[in-house]
């Protein structure tokens, strides 16, 4: 397999990967697209947001080619970019990440897969695009996991994408639960 070809592959992944996140928040609610999952106030819409912010940078600045929309500093910040203020609207943010989406496709299509790019946080800073690509597609599934373990929650919809849902009953994922609860408790401590 040659550089170029591997790297059209991961690409694809990643898009693959980029629209399952968003196809998560189809149907819901805004409370339930903004309300927090995790101990740490982790959301949907935030995952969102927080990824729009790092492919801009990672498949911007990295590469000389800014995103050219205004965006909060890596350096500045403050966790702020893992969840959606009142005034931001689920529109904004979708939106953004898919402008940021295509602006990082440009660059990965315009550049061969051995492009220098500079990661000032990171130690070394010198990588490739290749390297890019891989380390975003691991971090975009690695939050499409969390979004779907979130949405489950929300609603119990799961799956990669609305063509692959099978539905499940409310009976079905209760009893369900309460055998794995059951094998759970009934485990011998080691």
């Amino acid at each position: 397999m040659t550089a170029e070809t591997a790297k059209d592959l991961v690409h694809r992944r990643l898009k693959g990967a980029r629209e399952a996140l968003v196809w998560k928040l189809d149907g819901l609610s805004e409370y339930d697209v903004r309300r927090p999952m995790t101990a740490t106030g982790t959301n949907l819409l935030g995952l969102v947001k927080h990824l729009a912010l790092w492919e801009s940078r990672y498949f911007g600045e990295v590469f000389g080619r800014p995103f050219p929309e205004p965006l909060p500093r890596w350096q500045d910040s403050d966790g702020s970019e893992m969840w959606a203020a009142r005034d931001e609207t689920r529109a904004e943010i979708v939106g953004r990440y898919r402008r940021v989406c295509a602006h990082a496709d440009a660059t990965i299509s315009e550049l061969p897969a051995d492009a220098p790019g500079h990661v000032p946080w990171w130690t070394p800073p010198e990588t490739e695009l290749f390297a890019i690509v891989v380390h975003l597609l691991d971090d975009t599934a690695r939050h499409a996991g969390h979004a779907d373990i979130m949405r489950e929650q929300i609603d119990g919809r799961t799956g990669y994408a609305a063509a692959y849902e099978e539905p499940v009953g409310v009976a079905a994922r209760e009893a369900l639960h309460a055998r794995i609860e059951a094998a759970a408790k009934a485990a011998p401590e080691f």
